[in-house]
């Protein structure tokens, strides 16, 4: 059984005990959160979607908050001597889903 849900821009497919990273929640470690955009649900026999999936609900437990890894953004121009380095590091919330309602 697996569901995929929309979180952060992104969607993710998921099954019940997968350790994902997701954009930051604001949520801390050790406390559940709920994904109630849920896009579709496979079970054994079927799956579904749209209007099916729309009471469909995803639970997970925050594992830990951390941050990426550093991005380097260079910008460069050249014959004006123009150049600015820049870096970023995205911040992101590791979950444990435990159960997908259906």
């Amino acid at each position: 059984m697996y569901a995929i849900i929309a979180t952060g821009g992104k969607q993710y497919k998921v099954s019940e005990g997968d350790v994902i990273k997701v954009e930051k929640l604001g949520v801390e470690a050790g406390e559940t959160v709920t994904f109630d955009q849920v896009l579709a649900v496979r079970d054994d026999d079927a799956i579904k979607v749209g209007a099916d999936a729309a009471n469909a609900t995803v639970t997970a437990s925050v594992v830990a908050n951390g941050k990426g890894k550093k991005v380097v953004v260079y910008k460069y121009k050249r014959k004006t001597g123009y150049h600015k380095k820049n870096g970023h590091r995205q911040q992101y919330t590791q979950v444990k889903i435990e159960k997908i309602n259906a």
